[in-house]
This record gives structure tokens, sequence and C-alpha cells, in this order.
């Protein structure tokens, strides 16, 4: 099994353009966000559950995954999925779930097209392309980045 560091070093070497690092910034949280949103929105078929229940499971697993690799990153990885779920329950009970999923829409498509303008900056094609593991390691990688600059030495 592949270390975290091994994968954050591995996407690190496809994204070395600086403009690319910062469309990275301001798109990898809002697609995770709206990720979490569009799975919000869809109906849970059992009365015992709530809405969110779909986004949860998604969360709980993507956490699992991140544990296996980086203690330090999971943890930080699940408050931001705490914060995204409180967001999107709020947008919820605002919204309702047919807008609540519209404007998660909206927001992967426009996230995404800065994902791929990003790219052309850096010359390189995402790196999701070669390995779909990767879509879980650029919000690991963003945590590592954040971490190091709150003056964590080992984030992995």
């Amino acid at each position: 099994m592949r270390t975290m560091q091994d994968w954050l070093d591995s996407y690190s070497g496809d994204h070395r353009n600086p403009t690319n690092q910062v469309f990275h910034w301001f798109c990898v949280p809002p697609i995770v966000w709206s990720v979490i949103a569009l799975l919000w929105a869809i109906p849970v078929p059992f009365t015992a559950l709530r809405p969110g229940s779909w986004a949860v499971l998604v969360m709980v697993l993507a956490f699992y995954w991140y544990w296996k690799r980086s203690h330090r990153l999971a943890v930080g990885l699940l408050l931001v999925f705490a914060l995204f779920g409180l967001l999107t329950n709020f947008l919820y009970g605002q919204l309702g779930a047919a807008q609540l999923g519209w404007l998660a829409l909206g927001v992967f498509v426009v996230a995404w097209i800065g994902q791929f303008i990003g790219h052309q900056f850096e010359g390189r094609k995402p790196s999701f392309l070669t390995d779909l593991s990767y879509l879980l390691i650029g919000p690991a990688w963003l945590m590592a980045k954040l971490l190091r600059k709150l003056g964590f030495k080992q984030v992995t």
C-alpha cells in the first residue's frame, strides 16, 4: 500500500505551477462541498434515516481511507467535513433538496472549470485522469499544506 507521503509527493509533482496551486486553493474546497451537498440532496429511502445520510456515509468512508494513511490529515479533513456538513444541513433547511442540488451542481461545474484552467497553466493533465484515487488526494494535499503553515512539522 502506498503511504500518504507517496501520494502527496506524486500529486505535488503534477502541481508545481504557483498559479495552478492558487486555482486549487479556490476550487478544491468548493468541489468537496458540492459533492457533499449533491449527496445530501439525494432522497433517503428509509424513514429512519435523515436527509444527508448518503453524504455522511461517503464522508465516513473517505475519513476511513485517510485514517489508514495519515491520522493527522484524517482529523483535519474530518473537521472540514463536519463544517461542510453543518453548512449543507443549514442550506438544505433554507433551500430544500432541489434548490440545494442545483446550487451544488453549479458550484461543482464552475469549480471544475477552474481546476482545468489551473492545469492549463501547469501544462499537465489533472492527476485523477491517471488514477481516480487522486480525487481524494487533492483535499489531503491542501490540508497538508495548511497544517505545515500552522506549524505542524510532521503531517503524514
